[in-house]
């Protein structure tokens, strides 16, 4: 018989149909699960699934006296409380780079849509301002990739990913992270200097209450003017009230946004702007990722139920 696996955010059924074929899985739906299951059918639950954004914190695994595993669907693990997770010797495994290439991508496609004025250009030629000859000052030539500064923050999988696509653009590339690294691209001593350096801040740092709020007002004022943010991380990394005061002050150039501080985000100041380039999430939303996630999430929650350690652990910072 199948093993029993709580799935506690909502998924996409499609999402789930190759996981369904390895164990029996019990969809809360995105639900609190006591909603769903009745005590008796929680207390045996000894392995979960969860996307790593989700809130999962003590309240809700002392619902679930037998579990033992925590399987994040996706690179990050943000939402889970790992030291409750650790003080009740629950294992959290996770999907490490699995999206990584797809990620990068999008962050590259963010870069060149908001630089280029892609999202104006289209607008220009569907509404027949460029039939009509009329002049459109957001369609004003900008500075192009060549010699541009693109500074990397977090030279994680991602980073680096971000780092080669954005090299191939003949630009120059910094980069900041918690530690130095291998790679050939100049570092920066601190966030401050990297924005201070560069004209398009790429953010690719893992969330935390570390980078909680990490680039602030102040982090924007020294990207400047002509600069331009673009974040494929997690929302919480951009102080969203000073990224909506920056734009509304032409302090920097432009942003493109594939995360927010609240998902899914509903139309407000910030997407008022022709200079902010916005994606639903969907950084990692590709067939190939979607295997490669799906694979990791088997392959740690085959490994649990036979009692080996999971090959895809979150390693403690």
């Amino acid at each position: 018989m199948p093993d029993k696996v709580l799935i506690y955010s909502r998924f996409p059924k499609a999402m789930m149909v190759r996981i369904g074929q390895r164990f029996d899985l019990m969809d809360a739906a995105g639900k609190p699960p006591a909603e769903v299951f009745t005590a008796e059918q929680l207390s045996g639950v000894r392995a979960l699934i969860t996307a790593g954004g989700t809130p999962l914190g003590a309240a809700v695994l002392d619902m679930l006296p037998s579990l033992r595993a925590i399987v994040c669907y996706g690179t990050g693990y943000d939402g889970v409380d790992l030291a409750a997770a650790a003080k009740r010797k629950i294992a959290v495994g996770h999907s490490p780079a699995a999206n990584a290439a797809a990620v990068a991508d999008l962050a590259v496609t963010l870069m060149l849509a908001v630089t280029r004025r892609l999202l104006p250009a289209d607008e220009f030629v569907r509404n027949g301002s460029w039939a009509a000859a009329k002049p459109s000052p957001l369609l004003r030539p900008q500075p192009g990739n060549p010699g541009r500064r693109v500074g990397v923050y977090g030279m994680g999988e991602i980073g680096r990913k971000i780092a080669a696509r954005v090299a191939s653009f003949e630009t120059e590339v910094g980069y900041f992270s918690r530690s130095r690294h291998d790679v050939p691209y100049q570092y920066l001593p601190s966030l401050e200097a990297l924005a201070e350096w560069c004209s398009v801040l790429m953010i690719a740092v893992r969330a935390g209450a570390d980078t909680h709020h990490a680039v602030d007002a102040a982090i924007l004022q020294r990207l400047g003017k002509d600069g331009y943010v673009v974040n494929i991380s997690r929302g919480s990394v951009i102080d969203e009230a000073a990224l909506v005061a920056a734009l509304a002050d032409n302090a920097i150039a432009g942003a493109g946004l594939d995360v927010f501080e609240k998902e899914p985000h509903a139309p407000d100041a910030l997407t008022a702007f022709p200079n902010v380039v916005l994606t639903p999430h969907v950084g990692g939303h590709t067939i190939e990722s979607h295997i490669a996630m799906q694979d990791c999430v088997i392959a740690n929650l085959e490994a649990f139920f036979a009692e080996r350690p999971l090959p895809f652990e979150v390693q403690a910072a």
